[in-house]
């Protein structure tokens, strides 16, 4: 009797996806240095004039001519709160292997430099926002992550500048063939409801609660295939996080228990025929 092999044990990737303002952070980067750095009146003046990532760009722009440099910028953006306890979790979650994401509407200069600055930078595979670069002049720049002279992402739920369900399609695209990928994603504001329409059984969303994302989880949750724990604070958010990942790893675990003793039940039934003498067909 040939013996079947041995069947892998299903091992799943961890991917945990944060939403970065009001999310990893407390508050709203792009508010926070409008604010901090004294241009809240222009802001206001223009507030209905650009779209949000052009109006930033001017504000950068303001903020130059009045000269201040990136330096000062990134000196601001250090002051930006963010809980001690979500700096934690993320340290913690990183050293366990999941693959730490971050998909947000801020821009890539602010979330760099905030995350730098408290050492998380690192515990990050990837950031997908507005980028963001010093030009030649000294000047932070920053633009739309969808090119908004290309043509739309075509997602009604979406800002015309990201569509974060897209970047959610993208994460389970590179997934291997025999790698299952298990999500949590994590966010507050509308913009988060595309990627957790996007997530599947299994997986699981952490709307911030009594914010936009969980009102509209709360209005549509039969559109979610995610299972839901919203959160409301940092101690909150590193309690129920942990959970989950524990979660995650003990039915791993079970799956592979069973999967070994599947395959031992195999071998012992294969032996077992062959040892056993063959019935010979005597000739009548």
């Amino acid at each position: 009797m040939t013996v079947k092999p041995p069947i892998a044990a299903e091992m799943a990737r961890i991917v945990v996806v944060f939403d970065f303002d009001r999310t990893l952070i407390d508050g709203d980067s792009d508010s926070w240095v409008v604010t901090q750095m004294g241009l809240s009146s222009l802001f206001n003046q223009l507030r209905s004039t650009l779209p949000w990532n052009s109006l930033m760009d001017r504000m950068m722009t303001e903020l130059h001519s009045q000269g201040k440099t990136v330096d000062d910028i990134a000196e601001c953006l250090h002051q930006t709160p963010l809980h001690p306890r979500i700096k934690t979790v993320i340290k913690s979650i990183h050293a366990l292997g999941c693959d730490l994401r971050i998909i947000s509407d801020a821009n890539q200069f602010f979330i760099e430099k905030i995350l730098d600055h408290h050492g998380l930078l690192g515990c990050f595979s990837q950031i997908s926002t507005n980028p963001a670069f010093v030009d030649d002049q000294g000047r932070l720049r920053i633009f739309p992550h969808h090119d908004l002279n290309t043509p739309p992402h075509c997602c009604h739920l979406c800002p015309s500048n990201l569509c974060k369900g897209l970047v959610i399609d993208q994460i389970r695209a590179s997934t291997t063939q025999n790698e299952k990928t298990r999500l949590i994603y994590l966010g507050d504001g509308n913009g988060d409801f595309c990627p957790s329409l996007k997530l599947v059984e299994g997986d699981y969303v952490m709307p911030r609660k009594e914010y936009p994302l969980w009102k509209r989880i709360c209005s549509n949750a039969t559109l979610v295939k995610a299972e839901v724990h919203d959160w409301s604070n940092g101690e909150q958010l590193e309690k129920i996080l942990l959970h989950l990942i524990n979660t995650i790893s003990t039915e791993d675990n079970i799956r592979s228990r069973l999967s070994n003793q599947l395959n031992s039940s195999e071998r012992r039934i294969s032996t077992h025929e062959d040892a056993c003498p063959q019935t010979l067909s005597i000739p009548h």
